[in-house]
């Protein structure tokens, strides 16, 4: 039987679609949740334990310390699968070859790289790679009509994107930022199936960043809804058919321009001047259950016959999927919550530190209002419970 390794942040979701298929699975990631399933080659950096705290996942997640408890198995695995925290540009030139999935993301992953190569090609906002605090204000000087955000060159979930303005107070500390235009619009994305020869857009879905929900200029990743649809999209747009079709035909033109492979993502942004790409996330994406529980289909299997040549047929989507990341309120012991419609959650008497992830809000209905209600129901209850068992702020 063939060995298959699924590495990155957290690969729960993954586990349950690979144990599935015909192969023997290895695990190697910074989470182990309570639900994550248990296998014989399995490794976690972080050991979460009652009454320890989880720590702050910005300040302490380092992929190079996946890599390192996985060294063994990456040598004696068949295929590799990298998921979000690990880039296939960590891995040795003869370990690349063991890949399932894009592995030439230089021009992917460096944002400006990005910029460059598609800006004459598709509509993207005005980017401007920046080497301190002043050079972006000085740039911001000389365009008095724009607003501008600051990102890092790399980085994936939103983490690390502010608001350039005067009160702005950020080191670059030796990291690598750009600047970029705001684009104030609608978060979307799309999922992408790509083999060698061929790609298909199969499923489209409104992404959901803290900026949508709370207002509060943090664009850290949230969750999506999908399928996209007048209803899901969250915002009168007009036809919503014509934005998913432009989507759908963006996506599969950058999938030939950057040679992708397997499941990929691509988000957007759309408003009154039209659809704005914003970046491709060349690995299987956030939307991952959502897309399976939606289509019917085992997602990592569509992801590996792709890689290996093979697209299959998409059927329709049976219903809505809806996912919500839940950040903590406050600094909480874990408890069980006993709600069925949440996953990633912590070991029981673990602390998690307020504002970090807390678990994930998962659920389906064919009725989307109905879904929405559930989920914010949901999303109501977990904040209030982890209300109850806060902890004293250190």
């Amino acid at each position: 039987m063939e060995k298959l390794l699924l590495i990155g942040i957290d690969t729960r979701s993954m586990l349950n679609s690979a144990l599935k298929l015909d192969y023997n699975i290895f695990s190697a990631s910074y989470f182990s949740t309570s639900d994550t399933p248990t296998i014989k080659n399995q490794k976690i950096v972080l050991k979460e334990e009652s009454d320890e705290s989880c720590g702050i996942f910005e300040d302490e997640f380092d992929g190079k310390h996946i890599l390192e408890i996985a060294k063994d198995y990456i040598d004696e695995v068949d295929y590799i699968i990298p998921i979000s925290g690990v880039s296939p540009s960590d891995f040795s030139k003869h370990d690349q070859k063991k890949i399932l999935g894009t592995t030439d993301v230089g021009d992917i992953e460096d944002k400006y790289k990005f910029y460059k190569r598609i800006k004459n090609k598709f509509q993207t906002p005005m980017t401007f790679r920046v080497i301190d605090i002043d050079e972006a204000m000085e740039i911001n000087n000389s365009y008095p009509d724009t607003e501008f955000i600051l990102k890092p060159v790399k980085g994936s979930g939103g983490y690390d994107i502010n608001l350039l303005d005067n009160d702005i107070d950020l080191e670059f500390n030796g990291n690598e930022f750009i600047l970029q235009e705001y684009v104030n619009g609608i978060n979307l994305s799309s999922s992408v199936l790509a083999s060698k020869n061929d790609s298909k857009t199969i499923m489209t879905s409104r992404l959901l960043t803290m900026n949508d929900l709370e207002k509060n200029n943090s664009f850290i990743y949230v969750g999506n809804i999908l399928p996209l649809t007048g209803k899901s999209i969250l915002s009168d747009v007009g036809n919503v058919d014509e934005i998913r079709s432009e989507m759908e035909e963006t996506s599969q033109s950058l999938s030939s321009e950057f040679r992708l492979l397997g499941s990929n993502g691509v988000d957007y942004i759309f408003n009154e001047n039209g659809l704005y790409v914003i970046e491709i996330n060349p690995r299987i994406q956030g939307t991952f259950e959502c897309v399976e529980i939606s289509l019917g289909i085992n997602m990592l299997d569509a992801h590996i016959r792709a890689c290996l040549g093979e697209i299959i047929e998409i059927p329709k989507a049976k219903c809505y999927a809806y996912k919500k990341i839940i950040y903590s309120p406050t600094r909480m012991r874990y408890e069980n919550l006993g709600l069925d419609n949440i996953f990633d959650l912590p070991h029981q008497g673990s602390i998690t530190e307020k504002s970090q992830p807390l678990l994930t809000i998962i659920d389906n209905d064919t009725d989307f209002e109905k879904l929405y209600e559930k989920v914010e129901l949901t999303s109501k209850k977990v904040n209030q419970l982890a209300k109850k068992y806060q902890l004293d702020v250190k």
